[in-house]
């Protein structure tokens, strides 16, 4: 646990997914919960590109190589091919995001910080086929497929400063 990823606001998921240290009842990277509680919840309202942003500043606190940077630079780029797709119907940059996700989020749990990574995986993987198969999909964080309230677009706003 990187002292500089401690946040012992960040609350405890629903559930024992991958990063929660259930006998301390703390995250491993509360910092990294925190942005993708975020970022997915921006995701699903839509906002790709202030998902994109939550993803991106938590990634610089990990090196290359760890599970976490994978993931998170996996998310990046889901945002970022849904941004093209949906914003500027770049079925072509949707599609090469996707494919770099993929490799990205090879090998990264199903349950990582409370992800349901394998919908994610699986969903990119039809999308590269149809990319109708984005359309009124929301990620699954804690079994919930929730979107974006007032404290997430605060969040991002934040980020920019």
């Amino acid at each position: 646990m990187d002292d500089h990823t401690r946040d012992p606001s960040v609350a405890p998921p629903l559930g024992n997914p991958t990063g929660w240290r259930r006998e301390e009842r703390v995250w491993e990277h509360a910092t990294l919960r925190r942005a993708t509680e975020h970022g997915v919840r921006l995701f699903n309202a839509g906002d790709y590109h202030a998902s994109h942003d939550c993803f991106e500043d938590e990634w610089y606190n990990y090196g290359g190589g760890s599970t976490e940077s994978a993931f998170l630079h996996g998310m990046v780029q889901v945002a970022a091919g849904a941004y093209k797709h949906v914003d500027f119907e770049d079925d072509g940059g949707m599609r090469s995001l996707f494919e770099t996700a993929l490799q990205y989020l090879h090998g990264v749990p199903a349950d990582f910080y409370g992800v349901e990574v394998e919908d994610v995986r699986a969903t990119l993987r039809r999308a590269l086929d149809d990319p109708s198969a984005l359309h009124g999909w929301r990620i699954e964080l804690d079994g919930q497929r929730a979107t974006a309230y007032a404290a997430d677009y605060e969040y991002a706003e934040s980020l920019e400063h």
